[in-house]
């Protein structure tokens, strides 16, 4: 039974400033987020399709590399960040663009390796010095609400996208599953049956396991999701970790050139721009976690995010680079657990962290299993698709709930559309110019032409 916590009080932790929180000590695992992950596990091998064709690494390398990188999320929740990790996502495609510049093989492993590893110093730099806390603290509300505006419409218009699967292969098992979850996550009805009925409640904590479920076996009959195959073919997937260290870490390829580390600056500093969204995201929903259950108190601690990030790119870096880079949150995931905890009372789920780190534990330990992995792979779309629809419902109305003013809402509408829609990496040949990049310096000019007023803080400390 997890260590029982003060009301109002932070969950117990040990080894002092490090805050370690182990499972079945410090909190207790959350089966129904630890089945959430275990249906999200297929979502993470997406990315081994880019890394076989950009870097070279063989199918079954590859996967380890998912599973390993899966592992090194809980270093943030183990250790005192309510962050559910992800990559830096938005910029795969610039790291690909970049990383083609180089030759096939141990040239392009070894550029990778260089890019991720100043990566990694940024975040270290920045989490040791404290400079981003300190621009996060000052950042204005109106920017604030225009990133999450822009993240819930990047989720919104993926899905609705008729050039993605999930509304042109898939509509009527994906439309069943969204309706169904929406139903049961969001819905005022809802609400009142939680309250009336045990086994609805009960369902509704599973998060989008039912709508999966449910979209699952829609799409089987309809024959828009195919019958799994090769499920039993054997038991745990390969771990050819002596073919990875020996072929892909600095260890086998070699210290990166002088040009190498140079020309990678640009673009880690843009990864990191990316990034910077993620954390304010992530501060967002978090905070709003914590209003909703004031029986606990979660901390985010920035600086101790960076630092999280610094040592899990660094340990990529250095022993298997990783194409999609480690970030600071994977919003998805974050809204699935932040939405159950929410939505649970303190018996239901005793502390955030539980639920926290079993969806990482879920689709950690599931992705090692080949069975379980080939019965969600047919239907992996659904999953992703649900999580970038509970992504963008949130997003949109905290962006909605922060604006006070009609000139927050404008600044942050607008600069959440430029964000999703002004790339201008092509047409100005520069990767600087990404959609983020381009949505701060929009967001920032709005804010101050239209409602940064300092005379305003000056009339202030002079009442006081």
């Amino acid at each position: 039974m997890a260590i029982e916590r003060a009301y109002g009080a932070e969950q117990p932790y040990a080894a002092g400033k490090l805050k370690l929180r182990l499972p079945f000590v410090h909190y207790r695992i959350e089966y129904q987020d630890f089945i959430q992950g275990a249906i999200l596990s297929c979502v993470p091998l997406g990315i081994t399709a880019a890394m076989t064709k950009v870097l070279g690494i063989p199918i079954e390398i590859a996967v380890l590399m998912v599973v390993i990188n899966n592992f090194l999320y809980l270093l943030h929740t183990s250790f005192g960040d309510p962050s559910v990790a992800g990559w830096i996502t938005a910029g795969i495609p610039l790291y690909i663009g970049y990383l083609e510049g180089y030759a096939a093989g141990p040239e392009r492993i070894k550029a990778m390796i260089a890019f991720q590893l100043l990566v990694g110093l940024i975040f270290l730099v920045l989490g040791i010095t404290g400079i981003t806390s300190t621009v996060i603290k000052r950042f204005p509300i109106s920017m604030r609400a225009g990133i999450l505006l822009g993240a819930g419409f990047a989720s919104l218009m993926r899905i609705f996208d008729p050039n993605q699967p999930y509304m042109s292969k898939m509509p009527v098992s994906f439309l069943v599953s969204a309706f169904f979850n929406f139903f049961i996550l969001f819905s005022n009805r809802a609400i009142e049956f939680r309250k009336r009925y045990g086994w609805f409640a009960w369902i509704a904590s599973f998060g989008l396991a039912p709508g999966f479920v449910m979209g699952y076996l829609v799409g089987l009959i309809t024959g828009e999701i195919k019958i799994p195959t090769g499920v039993f073919d054997r038991f745990f997937i390969s771990l050819p970790v002596g073919d990875m260290l020996g072929s892909f870490s600095i260890l086998a390829v070699g210290m990166p050139s002088a040009s190498m580390w140079a020309a990678g600056i640009s673009l880690a500093i843009v990864a990191y721009v990316l990034a910077f969204g993620d954390i304010l995201v992530l501060q967002a929903l978090v905070e709003d976690a914590d209003k909703a259950r004031p029986d606990e108190k979660i901390i985010v601690d920035i600086s101790r995010n960076h630092i999280i990030c610094a040592i899990r790119n660094g340990l990529l870096g250095f022993f298997m680079p990783y194409l999609p880079l480690a970030g600071p949150q994977w919003t998805g995931g974050q809204a699935l657990v932040v939405n159950r905890y929410k939505s649970s009372t303190p018996e239901q789920e005793p502390s955030y962290w539980g639920g926290a780190t079993s969806i990482f534990w879920g689709m950690s330990i599931a992705m090692m299993f080949h069975p379980i992995v080939q019965i969600i792979l047919p239907a992996k779309d659904i999953g992703f698709a649900l999580t970038l629809l509970i992504q963008g419902w949130l997003c949109i109305y905290l962006a909605f709930a922060m604006c006070t003013t009609n000139v927050q809402r404008g600044i942050a509408g607008i600069m959440g559309a430029v964000l999703v829609t002004g790339n201008y990496v092509k047409l100005w040949g520069n990767a600087f110019w990404s959609g983020p990049t381009m949505g701060l310096i929009v967001g920032a000019i709005l804010y101050l032409s239209l409602e940064y007023m300092p005379e305003a803080k000056v009339e202030t400390k002079q009442e006081k």
